[in-house]
């Protein structure tokens, strides 16, 4: 911070002065932003992306909030002796995990976040798939990616059927910046735990997203050798699936942010959670940090 201090007000107002035409491009549209990784666990870095939502909203732009929480999970089922399985990038969920899943996501994650943005000078509010109807969903089926002809058993893990943006709308609209736990519910009213980039990336689409913003705990996706793909289209994530670049939990990140951008989406951003105030960097500078996914 003492290198922010000696900056003379006059250079603070260019600096302020210069964010001014993209103000006034995103004025009135809506950011999903899926927060996750490291900026989600380190102090400093919580709070700035606290300080950026709350920014972004004062200024007129709509943020809405989708967090993960798998560390959190883990932590909590290492507390009750279980261990936690993935397949194919999804978490398996018995009944006792989803039970987990759901205090530990939409009581003790979501709360956090929506009391750091509220310090921070914000109204957010905490919402699941269930509140206002949100988020339908079904048991995911899943395929195996080698042999579609195996069906692995996930548990409460679910595959989204519709989603109705009617409530975060309504906060939206009343000056308050929702914060939603990836859970949704089934006809009989079972809950189901859903991966938050597909969440989110749904939700972009439903809302007509300006942009959808994923954060991460690597620079953005990076090619084999390791360095930053700035800008990726359907055609270069199809290669880079067909040749095993993109693997494991980047999977449904991917796709998700895919579907996204040919539904409608602006642009997809997957960025650095670990630089301080990165959407704000991202959103209101023309500095970019992370790949930007376009449809074609």
């Amino acid at each position: 911070m003492t290198a922010l201090a000696s900056i003379a007000p006059r250079d603070k107002a260019e600096i302020l002065a210069q964010a001014l035409p993209y103000i006034r491009k995103f004025h009135g549209k809506t950011m999903v932003i899926k927060y996750g990784g490291n900026a989600m666990t380190d102090p400093d870095l919580q709070q700035y992306f606290a300080e950026d939502v709350v920014l972004l909203k004062l200024v007129g732009i709509n943020p809405v909030v989708v967090h993960g929480g798998g560390p959190q999970i883990e932590s909590a089922l290492k507390r009750l002796g279980k261990t936690g399985e993935f397949i194919q990038g999804m978490r398996v969920t018995d009944a006792e995990t989803m039970g987990v899943v759901e205090w530990v996501l939409g009581g003790e994650v979501q709360q956090d976040i929506v009391g750091l943005i509220n310090q921070a000078g914000g109204k957010a509010v905490g919402l699941t798939g269930r509140d206002g109807g949100m988020i339908r969903a079904q048991k995911l089926k899943m395929l195996d990616s080698a042999d579609p002809s195996i069906e692995h058993d996930v548990g409460q893990v679910g595959d989204i059927v519709s989603i109705d943006p009617s409530v975060v709308k309504a906060l939206q609209d009343d000056a308050f910046i929702p914060v939603i736990s990836p859970i949704g519910f089934g006809d009989n009213n079972e809950s189901y735990n859903i991966n938050a980039d597909v969440v989110a990336a749904r939700l972009a689409t439903v809302l007509k997203a300006e942009k959808l913003m994923m954060l991460t705990n690597i620079s953005g996706v990076l090619d084999k050798s390791g360095q930053l793909l700035a800008d990726l289209t359907a055609r270069r994530i199809d290669e880079l699936f067909a040749d095993g670049t993109i693997s494991g939990g980047m999977l449904p990140k991917i796709s998700g942010a895919l579907e996204a951008a040919k539904s409608g989406v602006n642009s997809v951003h997957i960025i650095d959670g670990r630089v301080p105030h990165v959407l704000l960097l991202e959103i209101l500078t023309d500095q970019a940090f992370g790949t930007m996914i376009r449809s074609h």
